[in-house]
């Protein structure tokens, strides 16, 4: 705001200067023309790469339908690419550790959507509004001194 304002005229200047437009970031690619991201879940962590292919999905190593064998994980994993509408149109290959398997299938979710918001970054609206660029924060509390779990106490008895 380097302009001073003394007349009403030069407040209309002010205001019908148009609004500098924010420019997309730049695609994020490594030297193979793919795109990495991190995405985390309770205590898993996925590395996943994505580039354009024709929708394989690798996990370990393995094929996505061996190693996550439940419908319920593989729609989890998928939900990014219909959010988008870019199913069967990038190959993913990530490895994750830690957690359980719910919480892997949250890990390589939130992988692949930041990893598509590098690739593409006009994706980034529709993730976002989805809650997909969120990490879901929710841990497993801890047990406390006292408790016999995290709250439940020892059974009381008056005799």
């Amino acid at each position: 705001m380097g302009e001073e304002v003394k007349t009403l005229e030069d407040l209309a200047d002010v205001i019908e200067a148009p609004p500098e437009e924010a420019a997309l970031p730049e695609p994020v690619k490594d030297a193979q023309g793919r795109a990495y991201a991190t995405g985390k879940r309770k205590d898993a962590v996925a590395r996943v790469w994505i580039k354009p292919g024709r929708g394989e999905i690798k996990v370990n190593g393995r094929d996505v339908l061996t190693y996550f064998a439940r419908p319920v994980l593989r729609m989890l994993i998928d939900q990014p690419f219909v959010a988008a509408s870019r199913q069967e149109q990038y190959d993913v290959m990530c490895t994750v550790k830690g957690g359980g398997l719910s919480g892997q299938a949250g890990a390589v979710r939130h992988g692949i959507s930041r990893a598509l918001v590098y690739f593409e970054p006009e994706l980034r609206p529709v993730l976002k509004k989805g809650g997909f660029l969120t990490r879901d924060s929710r841990v497993v509390e801890r047990k406390k001194y006292g408790k016999r779990k995290a709250r439940r106490s020892f059974q009381f008895s008056k005799r």
